[in-house]
């Protein structure tokens, strides 16, 4: 069993304060915060006081406070550094500039050619990746704090391995080591699940709860899981790998070898899939790009074509069915689709997702969740990458170690000046 220490509990803390000053574009006060998060105002009082010495948050002014000395109100210090998401996905690589209040400032997509998948040609991809973001809006590699990569697959997080990539069948790649050859900026890896719910957690709906599922609808296919206001990795930060549980015994074959797969249905090649089964002369199939006939088959099941309005009906059918099961294991108060799929099927699909969720789940855990899409803005991954890498920042122990210790050290001086 892990145990926390103070300083765990205290970095905790600090995520949660400012969790409740991301996403909004008000300053807030302390008292505001203390009842935001459910600490005591004593330690908001601690952990902002850190924060602005450190330089992640700034005053910016007072606001009345009902007849009292006025409060001082704080935000986001969006100079205070940069921070990188990226997103590895299977045919391309997003890279992301953002402030550290998590605004965009500038992308670039790279794509990966078939034959561009060994790990060197990859990190070659990333690496000049970062260079044109830094270049285009001349920030100093020196200005960034942190760059979060997410690889699809199984992350050994702590190590920065790919432990293993169903996309390229990789298999313990050393990717931080291979990537810090080429990027000297601090590295954070995880894998688009822990990415996408991060992303909510920070800036979407896990603003708002506790107990939260996000479905993520791409080539890949997953779920991440926020228990009680916390990320939850699972022992060897495998949890999540709902697209690899069985949906239908015997049924289709999935990329990782199995049959019957959730993502062989509900991923962006289970949808084309679907459409081959309804109508398997269709033009659309010799799309190559699987995120192209997606936007085509919701163009056309928003003019009520049938054919396009049957594969959004099946794959709703498919969805509800595996999220039944998310919501009956973990009992969620929020459970979020996100990512292509759902991002181009948009409501049509939530619709029929809902519909077949209704027909499965228990009535208890189906009464209490909230089933929505991602008001996320695009690229959630990318963002929840960059998110990896301000948290980095925010438990940099000897950044915020140095800073407490300068205070307490001025507390000290100041309590023996009083005293004389």
């Amino acid at each position: 069993m892990v145990s926390r220490t103070s300083q765990d509990i205290r970095c905790l803390n600090r995520f949660e304060v400012l969790r409740h000053l991301y996403g909004g574009d008000e300053a807030r006060s302390r008292q505001e915060l203390a009842t935001a998060t459910g600490l005591s105002f004593a330690t908001v009082a601690n952990l902002t006081s850190e924060l602005l010495e450190a330089g992640v948050l700034v005053e910016a002014g007072r606001a009345g406070s009902g007849g009292g000395r006025p409060r001082a109100l704080l935000t986001l210090n969006a100079e205070r550094g940069a921070l990188i998401g990226v997103d590895v996905a299977e045919a391309s690589v997003r890279v992301e500039l953002f402030d550290l209040a998590l605004r965009e400032l500038h992308v670039q997509e790279r794509p990966l050619p078939p034959d561009l998948v060994e790990p060197a040609q990859v990190v070659q991809e990333i690496a000049a990746g970062i260079d044109a973001v830094l270049a285009a809006t001349d920030t100093p590699a020196e200005h960034v704090l942190g760059a979060g990569v997410s690889v699809p697959g199984l992350v050994e997080r702590e190590g920065g391995v790919s432990a293993y990539s169903p996309y390229w069948a990789w298999r313990q790649v050393p990717l931080r080591a291979l990537l810090a050859e080429h990027v000297g900026i601090p590295l954070y890896l995880d894998n688009p699940l822990k990415a996408s719910t991060v992303a909510e957690m920070w800036f979407g709906a896990g603003r708002e709860v506790d107990d939260l599922v996000v479905v993520t609808l791409r080539t890949g296919v997953g779920a991440g899981f926020a228990v009680g206001g916390a990320l939850y990795r699972g022992f060897t930060n495998s949890a999540g790998e709902w697209g690899h549980t069985c949906l239908e015994l015997d049924g289709r074959l999935c990329r990782c070898g199995s049959r019957g797969c959730v993502e062989a249905y509900v991923g962006t090649r289970g949808v084309v899939e679907t459409l081959r089964a309804v109508a398997p002369d269709d033009p659309l199939l010799d799309t190559p790009d699987g995120a192209g006939v997606l936007r085509a088959l919701a163009r056309r099941a928003a003019d009520g074509e049938p054919v396009a309005e049957e594969v959004v009906e099946r794959t709703g059918r498919y969805l509800g069915a595996a999220v039944a099961n998310l919501v009956n294991l973990l009992n969620p108060e929020v459970l979020v689709l996100g990512n292509q799929v759902a991002e181009q099927l948009g409501e049509p699909l939530l619709a029929r997702t809902r519909a077949a969720v209704d027909r499965h789940a228990l009535a208890q855990p189906l009464r209490a969740v909230d089933l929505r899409l991602s008001t996320l803005p695009e690229n959630a991954v990318s963002r929840g990458a960059a998110t990896f890498a301000l948290e980095g920042f925010l438990n940099n122990r000897e950044l915020f170690g140095s800073v407490s210790r300068a205070r307490a050290s001025r507390g000290r001086g100041g309590n023996r000046t009083a005293g004389k």
